[in-house]
């Protein structure tokens, strides 16, 4: 059986589309033998990419680009840890999402929109997958950063967390950040994500009531 879910979110100034395909056969896969690691499906075909119109820089940003590649791939590691894809053996699940208007935070609001379009499309996941951009701004550790913090200097980091767990499934940094540091910086990105959780499951559930209240009716 096949799904499909989108969803579109507003971090601050940052907004992000996403849309899932799938599960579906993975034609690969099929053409292979039966083997071990066939027995679970793939997120498969994870693709970020940006519009000409989502900066104040406007120019076309080709798919295949070195930044785009890399949140791509990010993305699909960040959905291997949390989507249940034993439950889909040689099949795979596409997560495309792009952001509409950059302000800081990009992989965070795409990993939450991507999160919801899953979600919507039925497919079972081991928890939330909860993402927060934090990073000090005047020696003082904020989450959920616009284009400006991030820009400042300033040592930053994004996480990607299962919050009922705890488990992290995937963290990033793009500079330097001494040791002394990184126990306040974690605790502020993982409190913000535990947030975000509620945030998520509250829009979840509004949704599901919405969508009960319209199939009574009908």
């Amino acid at each position: 059986p096949g799904g499909t879910g989108s969803a579109y979110i507003e971090q601050g100034n940052t907004r992000a589309l996403a849309v899932v395909y799938g599960p579906h056969e993975n034609a690969a896969r099929l053409q292979r033998s039966r083997a071990l690691h066939d027995r679970c499906g793939s997120v498969n075909c994870t693709r970020y990419s940006m519009a000409t119109f989502s900066t104040a820089e406007r120019k076309r940003r080709p798919h295949g680009d070195r930044k785009s590649t890399e949140m791509s791939l990010h993305l699909k590691q960040t959905f291997e840890a949390a989507v249940m894809t034993q439950l889909y053996p040689r099949s795979q699940i596409d997560i495309y999402v792009k952001v509409l208007q950059a302000d800081g935070g990009n992989y965070s609001v795409c990993v939450n929109a991507a999160t919801l379009a899953v979600i919507d499309a039925g497919i079972p996941m081991r928890d939330y997958v909860c993402a927060c951009t934090v990073g000090f701004v005047d020696e003082t550790p904020l989450a959920d950063l616009s284009f400006a913090e991030e820009s400042g200097g300033g040592s930053s980091l994004a996480l990607a967390l299962l919050p009922r767990g705890g488990q992290i499934a995937l963290l990033q940094m793009d500079a330097r950040l001494h040791q002394d540091h990184l126990e306040s910086l974690m605790e502020a990105a993982m409190t913000a994500c535990k947030g975000v959780s509620k945030v998520l499951d509250e829009v979840v559930r509004q949704h599901l009531q919405e969508v009960s209240v319209l199939t009574g009716e009908s």
